[in-house]
């Protein structure tokens, strides 16, 4: 009798958990997923392929990193989101879903742009359209990770982070797999190179409109901030939302040392990012068969690691889940080393991509759990939020910069190797952390 009562009561546990990915909230921010991750990979890995296949050296292409540093900076404008209205929009939409939009427009006019470029004759004017691409999909990421703290319910919070990655990780494959591919199909039925790029960025740019979509269709979330502030002049808004933030964050115990740990603890998996695509096609592979292979078992391997992240995320502690992370994401990159050794065979790169897929993204959504746990005041959301997720940007941007030189100097194996190596400090940091109760106290305040 008692199997029996079990059984329906752990149908019914799962068939609840299940039926949170179907509210309309947690729909809303699974498209908001999809449009906030479209447009990284086209200043990326999709265009390390294209200045690849243009004849741009590997130093360059390691030094183009550097117009991710929107991503890096993004918390100094991140006040003016929080406490500025958008004119005419924010009167219609409401303050998160006016600046959705207008961040969505710049984009699609900034990837149309960078798609108009031609790096054989101006790498510069390239560098310059990236970096607007990059700057709009900074502010987007800005108010689309306080529009997704704000809305969703606490027992909302982890299915919403699961389909928000799910999402992001199907336009990743959209604007990097997909937009190769594309180039590769127009490529193979005569049209000329250029023009290939040039079709692939704009139909990209036109993708960016599920993110509209999903701006109307949503709920403007209640906001925390005091009537008082409406008052107030938009300067002393600014410094008021900016300042409050801030200090509030500072004033915790071990800030700075919190702050050091957000930095590096996707450095190793960011330091091997800036080069893996030009990685595979130097040793050997096509656009199609790279394309491919991450369009099949890669996109296969990010969903069950999102899945798998959303799983541990809320079956484990939070320490638990990020020593997993910390550990797959050194494995990760020891597979491209285990590539480099073996040279162009397809079954390696298969099991390269499927490992590399499912740790990052499962891993992810662990660091996404751990920032949106650190993120304490919802009148403050977007600032702070902002402020970690840029800290954690400075190792796809500045500090593997000089990636190409380090891929340079000691070959694609060594290369790799010391990406992996890279990943120790934040380990240490990771058991300092844990040693003083860090993580259990950030669990304990959610409870």
């Amino acid at each position: 009798m008692s199997e029996s009562a079990a059984s329906p009561s752990t149908a019914g546990k799962w068939l609840k958990a299940i039926s949170v990915y179907t509210r309309p909230r947690v729909l809303i921010v699974m498209l908001l997923g999809f449009s906030a991750g479209l447009p990284l990979a086209l200043t990326t890995s999709t265009l390390q392929a294209w200045l690849t296949q243009s004849g741009i050296d590997i130093k360059t292409i390691g030094l183009l990193s550097l117009v991710g540093l929107p991503y890096t900076f993004k918390f100094f404008w991140a006040p003016l989101v929080d406490a500025l209205h958008v004119p005419l929009l924010t009167g219609w939409l409401g303050r998160r879903r006016g600046w959705l939009v207008l961040t969505q427009l710049l984009l699609i006019a900034a990837i149309a742009l960078l798609g108009f470029a031609d790096p054989k004759t101006s790498i510069y004017f390239v560098s310059v359209a990236a970096l607007l691409v990059a700057a709009a999909s900074a502010t987007q990421d800005i108010v689309i990770d306080a529009f997704r703290v704000e809305s969703l319910e606490q027992e909302e919070q982890a299915a919403g982070i699961a389909s928000y990655i799910l999402a992001y990780r199907v336009a990743l494959l959209l604007s990097g797999a997909g937009a190769l591919l594309l180039v590769s199909y127009l490529e193979a039925n005569g049209t000329a190179q250029l023009t290939a790029w040039k079709i692939s960025y704009i139909a990209a740019a036109i993708c960016i409109v599920v993110g509209l979509v999903a701006a109307f269709l949503a709920k403007e979330p209640e906001s925390d901030t005091k009537n008082a502030s409406a008052g107030e002049s938009p300067i002393a808004r600014v410094y008021a939302t900016a300042y409050s933030a801030f200090s509030e964050f500072l004033s915790r115990k071990f800030a700075v040392i919190i702050l050091v740990f957000v930095l590096l603890f996707k450095f190793c998996d960011a330091f091997a990012g800036v080069l893996t695509v030009s990685f595979v096609l130097k040793i050997g592979f096509s656009l199609a068969t790279y394309a491919a292979i991450v369009k099949g078992v890669g996109f296969a391997a990010a969903v069950i690691g999102g899945l798998a992240g959303g799983a541990l995320a809320r079956s484990y502690s939070l320490t638990t889940c990020l020593w997993i992370a910390a550990l797959v994401q050194m494995l990760s990159n020891l597979m491209f080393s285990w590539l480099a050794w073996t040279g162009p065979d397809l079954s390696v790169l298969t099991a390269t991509i499927i490992v590399e897929n499912f740790t990052s993204n499962a891993a992810n959504v662990i660091f996404v759990a751990y920032l949106s746990a650190l993120c304490g005041v919802r009148a403050h959301t977007a600032t702070q939020f902002a402020l970690l997720s840029a800290i954690a940007a400075v190792g796809r941007t500045v500090l593997a910069a000089g990636g190409g030189y380090v891929a340079d100097a000691t070959g694609w194996f060594w290369f790799f190797i010391v990406t992996a190596l890279s990943a120790i400090p934040s380990i240490l940091l990771l058991w300092w952390l844990q040693r003083r109760g860090h993580f259990a106290a950030l669990e304990a305040e959610k409870k």
